[in-house]
């Protein structure tokens, strides 16, 4: 059996990555691919767990370093729980954010060291590199503001659709993630696909399915 594909999307808060997620398991329905998708952090039953300590804004501080760790810990988890039996199964695995949201949100966002960074990354996720990434680029200010409609959205919101504690990070600190993942885009240009996500659902969703060409 063939070894199956690793997709991730990641952007910046409020960059449409889950819509277009969400829509291609429509499409790949249809088709009758075979293929799981999953998040980080929350992947997994502790993974869940995880993400709720991680991320919920209505709990205590969460000092850097923590963070830092927790999601080294959550990555790990979810690469030998879920991610790698599913590739062993043949089938394509579209993960919402990966090990370079920890690059460019606690690296370039937070200031950690990026060399450690790295070698947590490696070490969580034995060295298992996505076959693809899917970067949602769009404007900082775009994106806050997509989020703060979205947090006035009604309760009945799933719990990716709400705002989260990195949600309400300063101007400064998006940006900075921002360049960081289009840093890490300049470095392995195979690997990754920039796709320019300012625009409508409709608009966003033909360059995802370009962007995939294949590979599916």
């Amino acid at each position: 059996m063939n070894r199956g594909k690793l997709i991730t999307f990641e952007g910046v808060d409020g960059c449409g990555k889950t819509t277009q997620l969400r829509l291609l398991e429509r499409i790949l329905t249809t088709r009758n691919t075979s293929f799981v998708s999953t998040r980080e952090p929350g992947g997994t039953e502790l993974g869940k767990l995880i993400r709720a300590a991680l991320l919920n804004v209505s709990r205590h501080k969460v000092e850097p370093l923590s963070e830092l760790l927790l999601y080294a810990a959550d990555r790990a988890q979810h690469v030998q729980e879920f991610v790698l039996p599913n590739l062993a199964a043949g089938k394509i695995v579209l993960s919402d954010r990966f090990y370079d949201a920890t690059t460019a949100y606690q690296g370039y966002g937070r200031g950690f060291d990026l060399a450690l960074i790295q070698k947590l990354n490696r070490l969580a996720t034995s060295d298992l590199k996505p076959d693809l990434t899917l970067l949602f680029d769009i404007d900082v200010s775009t994106g806050i503001e997509r989020i703060a409609r979205r947090g006035g959205e009604t309760a009945n919101n799933s719990d990716e659709d709400k705002a989260n504690r990195l949600d309400l990070e300063p101007h400064e600190f998006h940006e900075r993630v921002r360049q960081g993942y289009l840093e890490l885009a300049k470095q392995e240009p195979n690997r990754f696909r920039i796709i320019p996500a300012s625009g409508s659902i409709e608009a966003v969703r033909p360059l995802v399915m370009e962007a995939l060409q294949g590979i599916l």
